[in-house]
């Protein structure tokens, strides 16, 4: 790539890395000849600087981005320290590298910076879950359900995103993993979400999955519909599945879940719970297509009064999977911070493995969708609905 760099640093590995990683790299300066690059005519398109072990950035930083404001500022840091960070975007930073580097890591930073990265043009299979009204198990069943994708394939990247952003979400919890950052960080910058800047924003489960979690203070705004589908767009380049769990009560989240390979409305047999079901169904199939919403039965008593085939009728969706109820189980790998699936030890595990393998065979966001909805059936309550 024809893009002039300039590197300061006080040993050579950050230049030995970028060559290495194909970067031309047309000079390398020590920290306290930072003041030369000012002094030139014409300033570097890309200017890297190591700060590892330092706690604050070199105070020139501010004036060079000020005199040269289309050269890009790339920092390497030892981790992603908050008070650094903020000091960095303070300062015009463009970009923010950590330990444990490595050339691709570099690499796409730079490429970033210089407007020049190479974006995969393949996207994943995007799964989303939405709860007919709170309580029904959503996010215990998303979470599961990732962990069961993770699981089952480990060449296959796999995210679990937490959309909530103006409430507190819990899937980080029952993972049983604790972030910095959250899915606010990544909604606030969905123009510099490439793999290097997602990847300093998840946290990765003992299962394998990558988790972007809700944030610890929730939001005080709504995210726009723009942020949504770019954030959801940009995650399926380097996921190969990606898992999403949805707030009920923002519509604007709802309308904005695109690419979709599939959204599952999570219902239970309570009469009040499928009433509201068939409302937000309704909204969905309008939104996105008959074929790219089911329904999935949580808590499932086969002796209910509210059979599968009553759902099915007055929710106007195919029941993809019924998983039974197991209050015990579900308390306990809640209170472990560790999804059922992880041990597989319940007939409840057993049926999120199986719902997980069927939404494997699902086509990804532009295939031609090939599921049917199933024929109807006479329900036990004939016509109370």
């Amino acid at each position: 790539m024809s893009v002039s760099i300039v590197i300061v640093e006080l040993d050579r590995q950050i230049s030995q890395l970028a060559r290495a990683a194909g970067l031309t790299v047309a000079n390398t300066l020590p920290p306290s000849d930072l003041s030369a690059v000012e002094r030139q005519v014409r300033p570097p398109d890309v200017l890297v600087i190591d700060v590892r072990g330092q706690s604050a950035l070199p105070s020139s930083i501010g004036s060079l981005r000020r005199r040269f404001p289309t050269m890009g500022v790339v920092i390497v840091a030892t981790d992603q320290n908050p008070a650094l960070m903020l000091e960095a975007m303070r300062a015009g930073v463009s970009e923010f590298v950590t330990e444990p580097l490595s050339g691709d890591d570099l690499r796409a930073g730079i490429e970033r910076v210089a407007g020049q990265q190479s974006l995969p043009t393949t996207l994943g299979r995007v799964f989303a879950f939405v709860g007919a009204k709170g309580g029904v198990g959503t996010t215990t069943l998303a979470v599961n359900v990732a962990t069961a994708l993770a699981s089952a394939d480990p060449h296959l990247p796999v995210l679990m995103v937490d959309l909530h952003a103006t409430a507190h979400g819990d899937a980080g919890l029952l993972l049983g993993v604790e972030s910095k950052f959250s899915i606010v960080d990544a909604l606030e910058n969905t123009g510099r979400l490439d793999a290097a800047y997602l990847k300093s924003l998840v946290v990765r489960t003992k299962e394998g999955l990558d988790v972007l979690a809700s944030p610890e203070r929730p939001s005080l705004r709504a995210p726009e519909g723009a942020q949504v589908r770019a954030l959801i767009e940009r995650v399926a380049m380097y996921y190969g599945a990606v898992v999403l769990d949805v707030p009920r009560t923002d519509f604007g989240i709802l309308d904005s879940l695109e690419p979709l390979s599939l959204i599952s409305l999570v219902v239970n047999q309570e009469l009040p719970t499928v009433r509201r079901a068939a409302q937000v169904a309704a909204i969905l199939r309008q939104r996105y297509g008959k074929d790219k919403v089911d329904a999935v039965v949580m808590r499932y008593d086969p002796r209910a009064d509210i059979a599968q085939e009553d759902i099915e009728r007055v929710v106007g969706l195919p029941v993809w999977a019924l998983l039974p109820s197991d209050y015990r189980k579900v308390i306990q790998a809640a209170n472990a911070g560790r999804p059922l699936v992880s041990d597989n030890h319940s007939r409840l595990a057993a049926s999120v493995q199986q719902f997980a393998t069927r939404l494997a065979g699902t086509p990804a966001p532009g295939d031609a969708a090939t599921k049917k909805a199933p024929v109807p059936k006479s329900g036990r309550l004939g016509g109370f609905f």
